[in-house]
């Protein structure tokens, strides 16, 4: 039988990302049409990276290494995620030891995912989010399906 830690390797396309309030509402953060991949290896790390579809360009051709404006590298950040680290797996969650992200904020941190497995779907869920300490009143859930090479 697979161990959990197994179940978990792989590479997982993201079917949905939502914020569910307390009284109900679902908001679609990135889009109902967000894309992303989460690649979960058998050496123990994790790297994710989700992403609005249908994201700007920045006007010049940049390349790596060079930058839009001020309001192309903003509008670029708000609309992608993505982070790596070790991960390991508990009963009940998923723990993303933050090791590099976008957001500099979660780089030194542990990002727990309760998890569950529904046939060849994977969804996530966040702890209640807080902001500056403070209970929101919201829960990321993330939907993702196992990738196959023709996905």
């Amino acid at each position: 039988m697979e161990s959990s830690f197994e179940r978990f390797v792989g590479t997982w396309r993201l079917l949905s990302m939502e914020t569910h309030t307390d009284s109900g509402r679902i908001v679609y953060p990135l889009g109902q049409d967000a894309s992303g991949v989460v690649i979960y290896s058998e050496a123990g790390y994790m790297n994710v990276s989700i992403m609005a579809a249908e994201r700007p360009v920045f006007a010049s051709a940049a390349g790596i290494g060079q930058r839009g404006t001020t309001a192309e590298m903003v509008a670029a950040m708000k609309t992608y995620l993505s982070y790596a680290g070790p991960f390991e797996v508990l009963d009940d969650r998923v723990i993303h030891h933050v090791e590099i992200s976008l957001f500099p904020n979660w780089i030194g941190t542990d990002q727990i995912r309760f998890y569950r497995f529904v046939d060849q779907r994977l969804y996530l869920s966040t702890e209640p989010l807080a902001t500056n300490g403070i209970y929101t009143g919201r829960r990321a859930l993330l939907s993702w399906e196992r990738a196959s090479p023709s996905s």
